[in-house]
């Protein structure tokens, strides 16, 4: 791990902590606008560096930077902390609009980051664009030690071959290496990625001359292209459990892939890929959130030493990790696509229904609301606030949960990391 690895782990770990911030400053500014009062707001937890006073509110940092927090007067009716002659100004009397609005604002401001690096990710970085992969030569990334004749699907994954047992692939006794660039399939000379693998695809079984270039030399090399398994390249199955044999065909197989060109899409361009990649976003995050239970197994087998499962779920010290190696490969556009997925997740899952998220606040208001109306027409008394003190069980074991599948997530992150390839 260079330098650059660690300067990239300071950046993400900043950016993250400023759009904690950034939530929390989302409830302050929401609950200034509406008259409300906030007496506190520091970054971090834990003991205090330094503070200084603005007005009536204290702002500071803390020795943990773990997150942030902000104090706002009288968040329910069961809050002690409301001084005589701020009673008007007590969150809980306020309208609940306004207090839907200043607990959804924490969420709002990661929907806004991440929506604003999203569009200057795509205006301003370069981003590997699979579209055009054949609008260049097919320039080799990447080569597969090994080759896979079946398709073998366990625990939920496709099985990759093992060079112990598996045959070499034929890039690898072709003696392809990245970086070189295939010109020719048969004497068929080649232009794009998509024509020579369908070239390769054809030559299943066959001998084969390749003709490539490696630092501006043309080289040749005959090798038998192997066949195999493959997904069709037309088919719609999302994932490998989905594969049936109406879906596989047997093809040849080189066993390489391809570089992919980096494009900036400019301002005016990125407002539409912003667009779709936030709907993207959102339907992943509601994904993820639905697979969680299905990966907890598979974190606790990462812990005691099996190999760790790249879809499984990350702390924040494994996302930091993440951004310092994509920094150091100079893999810009990801680590900021990377960013903008957490923003996205932790908005989303702040506003679950449920004690202590900003969610649960919001859901407990409503439920108010209508059960007020509903007693109305009944006929019966307001039944008046929910007790939080009577709900407080239930919050501690949402608390526990959620703590034990952050210390899963922290453990699996450090003694089995996720790392790139």
């Amino acid at each position: 791990m260079g330098w650059m690895f660690w300067v990239g782990v300071l950046v993400f770990a900043i950016g993250l902590i400023l759009s904690l911030a950034l939530h929390e400053a989302g409830h302050m500014w929401s609950a200034q606008l509406f008259k409300m009062k906030v007496t506190r707001f520091f970054i971090g937890f834990g003991p205090t560096l330094f503070s200084f006073r603005r007005g009536e509110i204290e702002y500071g940092v803390k020795a943990i930077p773990a997150g942030a927090f902000v104090k706002i007067v009288g968040m329910v009716p069961q809050d002690d902390d409301v001084e005589p002659g701020d009673e008007p100004r007590a969150m809980w009397r306020q309208a609940l609009w306004k207090r839907t609005i200043v607990m959804a604002a924490g969420s709002a401001m990661h929907f806004a980051l991440g929506t604003v690096l999203l569009w200057g990710t795509f205006a301003f970085i370069p981003f590997s664009n699979a579209a055009k992969v054949d609008e260049v030569r097919p320039e080799v990334a990447s080569i597969s030690e090994c080759t896979t004749p079946k398709i073998v699907v366990e625990n939920k994954k496709q099985v990759v071959c093992d060079p112990a047992t598996s045959p070499p692939s034929a890039a690898k006794a072709a003696g392809l290496q990245p970086g070189d660039v295939i010109t020719a399939v048969n004497g068929t000379a080649v232009t794009g990625w998509a024509q020579m693998s369908a070239l390769v695809r054809a030559a299943g079984g066959k001998s084969t001359t390749l003709t490539f270039e490696r630092g501006g030399v043309s080289q040749t090399a005959t090798v038998t292209i192997p066949l195999a398994e493959k997904v069709k390249q037309d088919s719609d199955v999302e994932t490998v459990e989905q594969i049936t044999p109406d879906d596989i065909e047997t093809v040849g197989v080189l066993g390489i892939s391809p570089v992919i060109p980096k494009t900036v899409a400019g301002p005016g361009a990125a407002f539409g890929l912003t667009y779709h990649g936030v709907i993207d976003m959102v339907q992943g995050t509601f994904e993820s959130l639905k697979r969680i239970p299905e990966k907890i197994p598979l974190l606790w087998a990462a812990i005691v030493g099996e190999e760790r499962d790249p879809e499984t779920p990350i702390s924040v010290l494994g996302a930091t990790r993440l951004g310092g190696e994509l920094v150091e490969r100079q893999e810009y556009a990801v680590a900021l696509n990377l960013l903008v997925v957490l923003n996205f997740f932790i908005g989303i899952f702040n506003l679950l229904p449920l004690l202590p998220l900003d969610g649960g606040h919001i859901a407990i208001s409503w439920f108010e609301r209508v059960r007020s109306w509903l007693y109305a027409r009944l006929g019966k008394p307001d039944p008046g606030r929910v007790d939080y003190f009577k709900l407080m069980p239930l919050t501690y074991v949402v608390i526990l949960i959620f703590g034990a599948f952050t210390l899963l997530t922290l453990t699996a992150d450090i003694v089995n990391p996720i790392t790139l390839n």
